[in-house]
């Protein structure tokens, strides 16, 4: 059974920082992309950043690239998202996914449960 667990998140102030670390149970990990994926309150699910089954490739939305940083330990089974310079627009509920192929496609069929961001003064 795939099991993501996030943890990290919380209060950042803008322009602050924080940490999602994900860790993986039940699969072979360093088989499979790894993607983050957000969902701000109203809003749909929002693809975020993407890595490849070797880590040799990173992707990202518009949106965080250049303030976000993708990363992964496929020893620990882990996926990292280093969040730095963080906008109140960033706020949202950031899931760790597992991707259906080697390479980031946005096709997910596991999501972790989830791990709150918020960025506010």
């Amino acid at each position: 059974q795939v099991q993501l667990v996030e943890s990290g998140g919380g209060l950042a102030q803008p322009g602050g920082s924080l940490r999602l670390p994900c860790a993986a149970s039940g699969v072979t990990f360093s088989g499979y992309a790894m993607s983050w994926a957000r969902q701000a309150p109203g809003k749909g699910l929002e693809w975020v950043s993407g890595i490849h089954s070797d880590g040799s490739d990173t992707y990202y939305a518009d949106s965080v690239k250049g303030r976000f940083t993708i990363s992964r330990d496929n020893a620990k089974n882990t996926v990292l998202l280093q969040m730095n310079n963080l906008k109140p627009e960033d706020t949202a509920l950031y899931y760790c996914a597992k991707e259906v192929y080697g390479s980031p496609t946005g096709r997910f069929d596991y999501l972790g449960q989830g791990s709150q961001v918020t960025v506010s003064s």
